[in-house]
């Protein structure tokens, strides 16, 4: 039975993953000027570039902040400075390209592109800054 011994961690840090994931959306939506959820039930595929890529780049510092973690505390820490690293990414985006949201909106692919492939870049430096 030493096969399953971690499987009582796993499932708490899985749980907290899940937590700060589903956190991380609310919060992430609420931050950005459109809404992606009713975009994305109306086919708008921009915003499934964008929030797709930004999922993505929060999903690879939590992934770190997991596997360095010395307790589930110091994860959701790391987990919160990812999410917060990711609504930032948005709002410099935003700064450069201030109709950003009317462009997703609209379904225009190069604004969503840039957003999705900034909030990748973001999270892989953001994972690599947790190698701590």
């Amino acid at each position: 039975m030493t096969s399953i011994a971690g499987l009582p961690d796993f499932l708490v840090y899985l749980g907290t993953a899940a937590l700060l994931t589903g956190l991380y959306l609310v919060v992430y939506t609420f931050a950005t000027a459109h809404n992606e959820l009713a975009l994305i039930r109306r086919d708008v595929t921009a915003a499934s570039v964008s929030l797709g890529g930004s999922l993505v780049g929060f999903a690879l510092p939590l992934a770190v902040a997991i596997y360095n973690a010395r307790s589930v505390l110091d994860c959701l820490v790391w987990g919160l400075v990812a999410l917060v690293v990711q609504v930032g990414i948005y709002w410099l985006v935003r700064l450069a390209l201030p109709d950003l949201s009317r462009r997703i909106e609209e379904d225009r692919m190069a604004a969503a592109v840039l957003l999705g492939a900034a909030s990748l870049a973001g999270g892989v430096v953001n994972a690599a800054s947790m190698t701590y």
